[in-house]
């Protein structure tokens, strides 16, 4: 694969920004680690293949969640994994947004709301879906937390991927949706608003929340529930999208949404002059390839508002609920495959061709001279932390 023009990793080398503006912990970590990505700071290693004897070094990856370059193999994993997982129904896509006024107060609480977004979006769900007027099942789903936009503004918001179905109140069917629907979506906002506004007036009288910049005059308890009035009675969004149709066809997509970062590599077109150009999609004001548009920063509000996405530490942006919650997973969807008699299917591609990421052997890489699965590390270089401006490179 050719390396891109101009990479992440070389944006934060020129950039002054993280030396001008003292940054956190967490993201003092996530520009070193990034910097640092497969060059000689992390060491290399050397793979020979026993076949034709050729010889390939290879700087190490810095195997951080926010690394453009780091997320081939976390993806194939975990697909592998979630392949046991799909059930043959059809599968729908639901994604819970927050209001610009709420995302400010996330901005500055980050664990707190992102926590808070995940609990009411998942019991919306899961009520809505239990109420016999609707679906009347307990359904399983699993949700993705995305913080940005196209532009890189912040924007939190989880993807939700649900089978169209659950179990039957008493466990003894399956109780599948409508073809096409499979909740109304102005009853989850309503519901998702009522439990979101209770949660964060909770978390305000509890002391959880902090206010800063022109959030600051919100500390008093009244002026923060005259800035939440309006929003009680706005529409909040809840968006269902087309379904999926088929288990193949969410494994398609989940194959490049699910461990995606703030921008990708090959969305960056330029440097040039402290200015950077990347690519954007714009689902406002164009259609088609008029949405696909180019947008200049400068290169210290490049580099803000790249790590205004950066998580906090140990935060799981992808969790499961329901049917699917990790406690009942295993006996849950062997009663449904059960109920649906079907048995397990291979849906992806067997581990040795998938992309060579996931190998049956995994001391083994294909070679690119001749093909063979052949080669093997012989040498590793260690690491030279003489090139790094901090030692511990931070993968969470």
């Amino acid at each position: 694969m050719l390396r891109p023009a101009l990479e992440l990793a070389d944006i934060f080398r020129h950039s002054e920004y993280a030396r001008k503006h003292p940054l956190p912990r967490q993201q003092a970590r996530v520009v070193d680690a990034i910097t640092a990505c497969r060059t000689a700071a992390l060491g290399s290693h050397v793979d020979e293949c026993g076949q034709c004897g050729h010889i390939r070094i290879s700087y190490n990856s810095c195997r951080n969640r926010h690394c453009p370059k780091c997320q081939s193999l976390a993806r194939a994993q975990w697909l592998q994994a979630r392949q046991a997982e799909l059930l043959p129904v059809e599968y729908f896509h639901v994604v819970f947004t927050l209001p610009e006024q709420i995302a400010r107060i996330a901005f500055y609480n980050r664990k707190t709301v992102f926590e808070m977004l995940f609990r009411t979006a998942a019991e919306t769900l899961l009520t809505i879906a239990r109420d016999p007027r609707h679906l009347g099942a307990e359904i399983g789903f699993f949700g993705i937390l995305h913080t940005w936009g196209q532009n890189l503004h912040f924007h939190p918001h989880i993807h939700f991927v649900i089978p169209g179905g659950g179990l039957s109140a008493d466990g003894a069917a399956w109780a599948p949706c409508q073809p096409g629907f499979l909740l109304p979506v102005k009853v989850l906002s309503r519901l998702f608003r009522r439990l979101f506004l209770a949660a964060l007036k909770t978390a305000f009288d509890q002391g959880e929340l902090i206010f800063c910049g022109d959030l600051e005059p919100l500390t008093g308890r009244q002026d923060f529930l005259e800035f939440l009035a309006p929003l009680a009675q706005a529409e909040w969004v809840v968006y269902a999208k087309p379904p999926f149709g088929g288990p193949a066809r969410v494994l398609e997509y989940l194959g490049r949404y699910t461990h995606r970062v703030a921008i990708s590599n090959d969305r960056l077109l330029g440097l040039e002059n402290g200015q950077v150009r990347f690519r954007y999609k714009d689902y406002r004001n164009g259609k088609g390839r008029e949405k696909y548009k180019v947008m200049t920063l400068a290169e210290d509000e490049f580099v803000r508002r790249f790590l205004s996405h950066v998580l906090p530490p140990r935060f799981h942006k992808i969790r499961f609920f329901g049917l699917l919650a990790n406690r009942r997973r295993k006996h849950q969807l062997a009663l449904c495959r059960r109920l649906l008699s079907t048995p397990v299917q291979q849906l992806l591609p067997e581990p040795a061709d998938y992309c060579e990421r996931a190998p049956a052997d995994r001391s083994f890489k294909r070679c690119p001279g001749c093909g063979a699965l052949a080669m093997r590390c012989v040498l590793i270089i260690p690491p030279d932390w003489r090139l790094c401006e901090r030692r511990k490179i931070d993968t969470s």
